[in-house]
């Protein structure tokens, strides 16, 4: 039997297909032949062409899949079991531009636009909005009174990428744009029947590891339930190493490496804590990295965090880091890099990167214009790069359903000239989005790796069940 009759047999064996059903989607480079992980089809999100649009997440066990769609200002819902949209809750900010002297949109404001980041456990969706504010959603409530709390942060722009803990009590999120970036840590609603989500502490860095004044940030935080720390991102940080532009010397390259931030949440409890340099007695505080200034972060198997590292943050840094969060230690992956949002799917042990940025030039520096292409990068459970499949551009957001082994990957519907607040959303410029698409309106583009139950059972580790 050949790989794609068999491979046929195994989407209507999941249901996903049925007498009828046309797959006219999934053509072009974002669709190669080739590859382990196979475009299955294409969900188009009603309204406004998607070319704004952030974070993902996916509920298995709801089997549903979320996306701060900033372009029709509110989160995206699609049923994950029958391929289908379900609705858009709306009540976020949308797109806000950045503007002219003359008052004409010239580039998305990312810092005010919203939703943003998002995360869920059972019926409790958590998503950030452009106004700084978290709002917290009843998945199901129906549209008009889904939002049950919005929570200011205090800052004054977008509460962005968040995590929560393992029984959905406790969830951090990251105010990455403001100067300096904060964490603010919330008691959330676990598994209550009524909202009670609140503030517990703001969350810094010390001053010396990331200074006021340069713009650095905080990105996207994970939890991991062996050691109970949450792990975050931070692109930059001082002195890393020593003598390092972190953007002290106007119009020079950035040379500082990033960190990662530890955070217990037992101890951060106070209103207002600040974490500084990395105490092994206590695992918290910032760890220095080599060679990566991280966007994304999530943990995978035998206690492994895979950062999304990118050049964007540092030219220089052109792999992807794995770190152990028990010992530290790590390893870089060559021929990926440029990544925002990453994941580790359970169901087929691998990690899933959106690398907007990665260099088709491995090895070396990467700063703009045609040395980047946009891809899902596939990351084996032993760190090992299987493959990369091409994306439109722009495309920086992934999640994946663990019972189904599908992913999903927002496609950004191709770029126009005009009217100017058009432009100013740039869009896909090449035809890869809209072959993945089959149409012009951008879509989530849906991936599948099929994968031998038994036997990946038996190779998994009783620690890792």
């Amino acid at each position: 039997m050949s790989a794609t009759s068999r491979f046929a047999i195994s989407v209507i064996a999941l249901g996903l297909a049925g007498p009828g059903a046309v797959f006219a989607a999934c053509m072009g480079p974002g669709a190669p032949a080739n590859t382990q992980t196979k475009c299955l089809t294409a969900i188009e999100i009603p309204g406004t062409p998607l070319r704004s649009y952030d974070i993902s997440w996916v509920n298995p066990d709801r089997a549903e899949y979320y996306l701060g769609d900033r372009s029709n200002a509110g989160i995206d819902v699609i049923d994950t079991r029958k391929l289908t949209f379900k609705r858009t809750i709306p009540g976020f900010v949308g797109v806000v531009f950045r503007k002219d002297a003359n008052g004409n949109p010239v580039a998305v404001d990312n810092n005010h636009s919203g939703p943003d980041g998002v995360t869920s456990h059972g019926r409790w969706l958590y998503a950030g909005d452009g106004d700084s504010t978290l709002k917290v959603i009843d998945l199901d409530a129906p549209n008009a009174s889904a939002i049950k709390q919005t929570i200011k942060t205090g800052g004054s722009t977008r509460v962005d990428e968040m995590a929560l803990t393992t029984d959905g009590g406790l969830l951090l999120a990251a105010n990455n744009a403001e100067d300096p970036p904060f964490a603010t840590l919330f008691s959330a609603n676990g598994d209550e029947p009524v909202s009670n989500t609140m503030f517990l502490s703001k969350i810094t860095i010390a001053d010396a590891i990331v200074p006021a004044g340069f713009g650095l940030s905080m990105e996207q935080p994970a939890w991991d339930p062996k050691t109970k720390r949450f792990y975050v991102s931070v692109p930059i940080i001082a002195n890393n190493p020593a003598g390092c532009n972190y953007g002290q010397v106007p119009d020079a390259d950035i040379t500082c490496d990033g960190g990662l931030l530890v955070v217990d949440p037992t101890t951060v409890t106070s209103g207002s804590d600040v974490l500084g340099a990395f105490d092994p007695a206590t695992n918290t505080g910032v760890v220095p990295l080599h060679a990566c200034g991280p966007n994304g972060a999530t943990v995978g198997v035998h206690d492994n965090i895979l950062l999304g590292c990118t050049p964007a943050n540092n030219p220089s840094d052109v792999t992807t880091l794995v770190i152990n969060a028990k010992t530290k230690n790590f390893a870089n992956i060559g021929n990926i890099t440029g990544s925002d949002e990453v994941w580790f799917n359970k169901g087929d042990r691998r990690y899933y990167t959106a690398s907007n940025r990665n260099c088709k030039v491995a090895g070396q520096p990467c700063p703009s214009g045609k040395q980047q292409a946009a891809v899902l990068g596939v990351i084996d459970g032993t760190s090992v790069l299987i493959e990369t499949v091409p994306q439109s551009s722009g495309s920086h957001s992934v999640a994946a359903d663990s019972e189904r082994n599908l992913i999903f990957v927002p496609e950004s519907a191709p770029a126009l000239a005009a009217p100017p607040e058009i432009k100013a959303l740039a869009g896909d410029n090449t035809t890869v989005g809209a072959g993945i698409c089959g149409g012009s309106n951008g879509c989530i583009g849906v991936y599948i790796h099929q994968v031998d139950r038994d036997r990946d059972l038996h190779d998994r580790d009783r620690d890792d069940r």
